[in-house]
């Protein structure tokens, strides 16, 4: 066995997630070896993202978040992610642009995927991200946000937005660039993904 060619990189995507992302060389080579301990046929199933993405909230329910997730990283919707749409949605949700970081946060909360979202999509993501907040952590929340229908109407009326009204992309990126407290009530902090991925390496 040892160090067979097919567990380093290639050139072409190597090069190519170097130009569209943050990551250094080294970086990138030592995230392949880890990738493909986890996922040996190079490609992560729903399944396997969402035990990968548990791993990160050992104390909550991340189960849902995780497939929205996975659904929003899956560019080609095949139903798996290679190393590259793996490295990229990496790049885009924690180092990305704060235009890249809103389109892709627009996809997550565009649930059925037609270009538009609607109020019960941002229910259903915020009640997955709910699912993973500590249950002590909610009480310290303010009232009018402490419940997943709370928040997604706190988030609806910033958008200044009827019930049965659609949010298009063009809106959602304006709206959240425009008020930092949306961006607060729309995200669950990757900040703490990244302080537990820190930890693990250590």
């Amino acid at each position: 066995m040892g160090n067979s060619k097919s567990g380093s990189l290639s050139k072409e995507i190597l090069e190519e997630l170097q130009l569209n992302t943050k990551f250094t060389e080294e970086e990138l080579c030592a995230w392949y070896q880890s990738f493909l301990k986890e996922c040996p046929s190079g490609r992560i199933t729903r399944q396997e993202f969402e035990s990968i993405y548990s791993k990160f909230f050992p104390d909550s329910d991340p189960k849902a978040y995780a497939q929205h997730v996975f659904r929003s990283f899956d560019a080609n919707s095949d139903g798996t992610l290679d190393f590259k749409e793996y490295v990229i949605a990496l790049h885009m949700t924690t180092a990305g642009k704060p235009t890249q970081k809103l389109e892709w946060a627009f996809s997550l909360y565009d649930v059925d995927g037609n270009g538009a979202i609607s109020k019960n999509e941002v229910l259903e993501i915020v009640m997955a991200i709910f699912k993973m907040i500590k249950p002590e952590d909610v009480k310290h929340l303010p009232d009018d946000e402490n419940t997943p229908e709370k928040r997604a109407e706190k988030i609806w009326t910033f958008f200044g937005k009827k019930d049965d009204d659609k949010l298009t992309e063009e809106e959602f990126i304006e709206g959240t660039l425009a008020n930092k407290e949306i961006l607060r009530l729309i995200q669950f902090e990757p900040q703490k993904v990244k302080e537990r991925i820190k930890e693990k390496k250590q």
